[in-house]
């Protein structure tokens, strides 16, 4: 489950193996503090949030108290709400940040009061004290290695688009980097965006632009960071009339990214299982609630660019196409088939065996 990993980062604070330790050890009774980032992306609100809350349960006998707040993308809501949780003195934190950097002097007053920090899902600077995610620049890899599969021989010669995702988000550099290493020199980025907060309508109008720049049938494939954007793009390429539609990548399994699958629209998507990446940050929430060591949690080390050897578990990533949605996302029970297949659907799921 763990893959090592040295990020890269400068010699900052050394605060990831020196976990916040409350002076006496705590028992079921806690409180911990969880914030996540928006709610435009389906999985925080569907998967993480109760994932999160059920573990731990799970790992309290049912006493601890989980308090719950959403930045809806706003990096100063997020601020605010670090400090409530400060103030109502929880004790320790999830915390997805909106924006990685300006999360840190808020993670530093977390440890000032003696509040340990799980950075949840991206890298939040500061002195934080455990991490989990996935191994992103691996989301990007998959990403680039499925649309170059897709393209075939179109790939020599053919000009793709790239909508990565904001640059607030320390992961879309990741996934960024990832791809760029698969697609680089194989096929021609006719086109490349940072996508302001992630948003599918962003995305769409960057499309749009790249269509009417490079021309609608010069585009012979779509990289997009996440399902949402992939929606955008889709959107874009109908509107302008492109048929067939270029394959166009995606990521976090989104129902309707999975239903795009089903469809013939979207390629892939890149299947993240939220189960083991939520129950790693609840059980580490939940150590260092109660003072103890995370060595049997986290085997790997990770740097930020202000924090040295931050004790983390990275989760592994599938592709995810057309040809195995029975075997992951159906199988680990993320959806039912009655949820992909709606009548829109059906006859498409019937092709591919679904039901």
């Amino acid at each position: 489950m763990a893959v090592s990993l040295a990020a890269c980062g400068s010699a900052g604070q050394a605060g990831g193996s020196d976990a916040s330790e409350p002076a006496e050890k705590k028992g079921d009774d806690l409180t911990i503090g969880l914030l996540l980032p928006e709610n435009q992306t389906a999985r925080y609100e569907k998967f993480d949030k109760p994932l999160i809350e059920k573990k731990i349960s799970e790992l309290t006998n049912n006493k601890a108290k989980v308090v719950y707040a959403n930045a809806k993308q706003d990096a100063t809501l997020q601020t605010q709400q670090v400090e409530t949780m400060i103030t109502n003195k929880v004790d320790a934190l999830i915390v997805d940040a909106v924006d990685a950097k300006a999360i840190a002097g808020s993670v530093k007053k977390a440890k000032d009061a003696g509040i340990p920090v799980v950075a949840f899902d991206r890298l939040a600077e500061g002195p934080i004290d455990a991490y989990t995610s996935f191994d992103n620049e691996e989301v990007g890899r998959v990403q680039g290695k499925a649309l170059l599969e897709a393209l075939g021989d179109k790939a020599e010669g053919g000009q793709i688009v790239m909508m990565n995702g904001a640059v607030t988000d320390p992961n879309a550099a990741l996934f960024k980097k990832g791809a760029h290493s698969e697609l680089d020199g194989k096929v021609t980025v006719g086109k490349e965006y940072d996508t302001k907060e992630w948003k599918p309508e962003n995305a769409n109008a960057n499309m749009e632009a790249s269509i009417s720049a490079l021309g609608k049938d010069k585009i012979v494939g779509v990289y997009s960071a996440n399902d949402g954007m992939a929606g955008g793009i889709i959107t874009a390429l109908k509107a302008a009339g492109v048929s067939p539609l270029p394959p166009v990548t995606g990521q976090d399994a989104e129902l309707a990214g999975v239903q795009r699958i089903v469809a013939g629209e979207q390629f892939m998507s890149v299947y993240k299982p939220y189960a083991p990446e939520a129950a790693t940050a609840a059980e580490m929430a939940v150590a260092l609630a109660r003072g103890e060591s995370l060595d049997a949690i986290a085997k790997a080390k990770v740097d930020s660019p202000t924090t040295k050897g931050v004790p983390s578990v990275l989760v592994p990533v599938v592709s995810l196409t057309k040809d195995n949605i029975q075997d992951t996302v159906i199988k680990d029970g993320v959806y039912t088939v009655q949820e992909i297949c709606t009548p829109k659907f059906k006859a498409a799921c019937d092709e591919l065996g679904l039901k």
